[in-house]
């Protein structure tokens, strides 16, 4: 019974929450201006913007076999297209059911291990979150004043200071708690850290660790220009600084955790980045809303006819 729950809750609330800001975003604007700015916004930025966002799916699916071939099998790159398409599209009905659906296909199709393909795509995550990572230390470095002052303007810096070294006293102590206690959840935290560094290592030995290395960055490089090219859009938000750019797509990132694919959180997330940058509120969501959509289209249409041709095209082969 109380797995049910669980399990219902996991579904229900990002659909909610989803659905929530949908209805946030859509009374910060009218449907009709909104209408307007779809009507007005120059397509040749967005399809180039499509464009970098389909190369990093591309490159995402190729690096994939960089991972499958230190275990022993050959990962067809048409399955790896379509599986990586699909999966975000799964996505967009249950959160990370995606990846499971991934390590499913290439086990039906390419006979590879659920668990060994898992595998693999949670070592690409931590790769990922890797550059994740580096981006957001870029853009601290970049804009260190901006950020600093926006931060002691709005925030008592003393306090933060406090909350601050409370929370590195608490992460010590759960440190030594993982690495010296026998209780269950600690000794289940303690294999799951171990796991986390052995896949990092295990990128970092693969055979071709720089080609792996090169894709890394290449998927981020395009979904980074994917979200400023789709900028030029709108003329109001064509000259954007590089730090609007970098802390709106950071925060466009972390909206698609919230909520089925970013349903609703992306266009608030882009909009609360971008009025830092005291952009005007209705091009701000308009732009949010237009990167979404777009992005969303090209997964509907490329992940739905992936998940036609997986079976067409495996009974071929």
């Amino acid at each position: 019974m109380a797995n049910s729950i669980t399990k219902a809750l996991k579904l229900a609330v990002p659909l909610i929450l989803g659905v929530a800001l949908v209805w946030y975003s859509l009374s910060k604007v009218s449907i009709n201006d909104l209408v307007d700015y779809f009507k007005d916004a120059n397509y040749t930025y967005i399809a180039l913007g499509l464009l970098f966002g389909f190369l990093s799916h591309l490159s995402r699916a190729y690096r994939w076999k960089f991972l499958i071939e230190p275990l022993g099998y050959t990962l067809r790159l048409p399955n790896s297209i379509m599986a990586v398409f699909a999966t975000y599209l799964v996505n967009y009905t249950i959160p990370r059911a995606g990846e499971v659906m991934r390590a499913t296909v290439i086990s039906n199709y390419e006979g590879i291990p659920f668990e060994k393909g898992f595998g693999t795509i949670v070592s690409e995550r931590i790769a990922d979150l890797t550059v994740m990572f580096i981006i957001i230390a870029f853009t601290l470095a970049l804009e260190f004043d901006f950020i600093f002052q926006f931060i002691s303007e709005r925030f008592d810096f003393i306090r933060l200071l406090g909350i601050g070294a409370l929370m590195l006293i608490l992460a010590v102590f759960a440190f030594l708690f993982i690495k010296n206690s026998n209780l269950r959840i600690a000794t289940k935290l303690r294999s799951f850290s171990i796991g986390l560094v052995e896949g990092v290592l295990s990128i970092l030995r693969m055979k071709k660790k720089w080609a792996f290395i090169f894709h890394t960055f290449f998927i981020w490089t395009m979904y980074v220009l994917m979200f400023y090219i789709t900028t030029f859009a709108l003329p109001e938000t064509s000259n954007l600084p590089l730090a609007a750019v970098l802390i709106g797509f950071i925060a466009a990132s972390f909206s698609i955790a919230a909520t089925n694919g970013g349903i609703g959180s992306y266009p608030i997330a882009v909009y609360g980045a971008f009025s830092l940058f005291a952009i005007a509120r209705e091009p701000a969501i308009a732009i949010g809303w237009i990167l979404w959509s777009s992005q969303t289209l090209m997964i509907v249409l490329l992940g739905g006819l992936s998940l036609i041709l997986l079976p067409i095209y495996n009974r071929i082969k």
